[in-house]
């Protein structure tokens, strides 16, 4: 017979809350000793490797094996970098490499990191085929649009990451790659049929799954071809085709139950309960309203099973789930176990790179660099990434042209860009930044010398009307003009020159950079 102590451990052991700040409050810390799940941290947790190093001791100090997530894609999405760019490409780049080895490597590296510095577990790979142009939340972040070619880069990721000692999370199942919808602040409907998602959203899932993949993150979306309500608080979707048809037995964890598509439509809380019902077993909080949104979870779920809502074995299995996801992590997970990095430089792929040479030589990136002065990694992906025609190197310091809205929240407020770039290795060359359509950016033109090249950089530039306006007035004053693509490239390219990077990491605009200037960027 179960006793109160015990509903309202398992309880505990279900919540993964976040909080702001360098450091843990003192909520956080008592809660965690007491047995929370374990916590997520954000960009606004993390100023530097040293800095996060110590926040997760402290956390560590409470219990050793507290579960301490990240959500670290590399790419467009980083944590560890948010002041100045990835040292490593994202899945969109990686998948137009089309080496799963270069991508287990990557994943190596990025786990070596988080690893060193006590972070448990990653909310990464996205799982996703971004079958959908217009999708405003997934695009540069999915390995592709192929099911074969996401699967194996998704099984590969998974690899490389767990081999470290980090746990993986494969999101978003059922699949976000069809949305149109941003669920960050509505609920996407996807009526694709239960075929379509079989033949397109599963097959990653799938691969991941058989890869040994220790978590899968929920999507907030609604597919009408399985439930009525949202996939992260379906009982059909998590149980019935996570559970049972694709066979998973490791921890489902939600996506920010803060998000919209959530909040808005039944609450955090009562969101939260049925997410455990429905098969869910960590509830990713958020980080508003600190421990008053943990208590307020904590009495919901427990009310929850004396209401007889919740099976009292449902929230047992779930908060065991979560405490073998933290012994596994803290024994050290698939450390060794793995077919990572070690497997790739042993057969010298990758160019020679050697991603275990060290835990901050990627030029204080984060990553190894190989013996030396060879090639970082991130940079040896993001230059086999890129895609380029018409290309010569520049004869002059350039104006930048930079088109683009602000990212999705999952991406943060960013400050890096291929004009950053050429900037620090071009001193003179001007950076103009403009953010909608009111702006005018054709008017700069007139201030610029005749001799002076004109490189123009959007992000998915296609989903934006004012963006692929300004591009073709900007190619026809000048068709010289060099086009750079940093997001989901789709349709003809409107200028003679283009570069398409596939993704807006700093590493990327680097290896950009690098074929603008004809040479190596130190």
């Amino acid at each position: 017979m179960s006793t109160e102590r015990d509903l309202y451990g398992w309880a505990d052991a279900c919540l993964l809350p976040g909080f702001t700040g360098y450091t843990a409050p003192d909520w956080v810390r008592r809660r965690v000793a007491e047995g929370l799940g374990g916590v997520a941290l954000y960009h606004d947790n993390v100023a530097d490797t040293a800095q996060l190093s110590k926040l997760t001791g402290e956390l560590r100090a409470e219990r050793a094996d507290v579960l301490i997530a990240i959500d670290e894609e590399g790419g467009d999405v980083t944590r560890l970098e948010i002041a100045r760019g990835s040292s490593w490409p994202g899945n969109h780049a990686l998948g137009r490499a089309d080496d799963t080895e270069l991508t287990r490597q990557v994943a190596a590296g990025i786990g070596r990191t988080l690893a060193e510095t006590g972070v448990s577990l990653d909310f990464g790979p996205v799982a996703d085929v971004n079958t959908t142009a217009d999708n405003p939340v997934i695009g540069v972040r999915s390995f592709g649009s192929d099911p074969e070619r996401v699967a194996a880069h998704t099984a590969a990721y998974v690899d490389g990451l767990q081999s470290t000692g980090v746990a993986a999370c494969a999101k978003h199942f059922p699949g976000h790659g069809g949305t149109v919808v941003d669920s960050h602040h509505d609920l996407p409907v996807v009526h694709d049929a239960e075929s379509v998602f079989e033949s397109t959203a599963f097959p990653p899932f799938r691969a991941a799954i058989e890869a040994g993949v220790r978590s899968v993150m929920t999507a907030h979306i609604t597919v009408p071809a399985f439930d009525t309500v949202p996939a992260t608080l379906s009982a059909p979707i998590l149980t019935g085709l996570l559970r049972r048809r694709l066979g998973y037995t490791g921890v489902v964890i939600t996506d920010s139950l803060e998000m919209e598509a959530v909040s808005r439509t039944f609450g955090i809380t009562e969101g939260g309960v049925r997410a455990v019902i429905a098969g869910a077993d960590l509830l990713c909080t958020g980080t508003r309203d600190g421990e008053q949104r943990v208590h307020a979870l904590r009495e919901a779920l427990v009310a929850a099973v004396r209401d007889g809502r919740l099976p009292e074995q449902r929230l047992a299995e779930a908060a065991e789930r979560v405490r073998a996801l933290s012994g596994w992590t803290g024994r050290g997970g698939g450390r060794g176990a793995g077919t990572g990095a070690g497997r790739g430089a042993e057969r010298g792929t990758a160019q020679g790179a050697d991603p275990g040479a060290g835990t901050d030589g990627g030029r204080g990136s984060g990553q190894g660099a190989a013996r030396g002065a060879e090639t970082p990694l991130g940079l040896v992906a993001a230059r086999r990434a890129l895609h380029a025609v018409g290309i010569t190197p520049l004869t002059a310091p350039p104006l930048v042209v930079e088109l683009g809205e602000e990212p999705n929240p999952a991406v943060g407020r960013t400050s890096w860009g291929l004009g950053r770039t050429l900037q620090e290795a071009l001193p003179t060359t001007t950076v103009r930044s403009y953010h909608g359509p009111d702006d005018r950016p054709l008017d700069e033109l007139r201030h610029t010398g005749p001799g002076t090249p004109l490189v123009v950089t959007v992000r998915d530039r296609h989903r934006h009307p004012w963006i692929a306006a300004a591009v073709a007035e900007l190619v026809a004053a000048r068709p010289d003009t060099v086009l750079v693509e940093m997001g989901l490239p789709y349709g003809t390219p409107p200028a003679r020159h283009y570069i398409h990077t596939h993704g807006a990491a700093r590493v990327c605009a680097q290896a950009a950079a690098e074929l603008l200037l004809g040479r190596e960027l130190g």
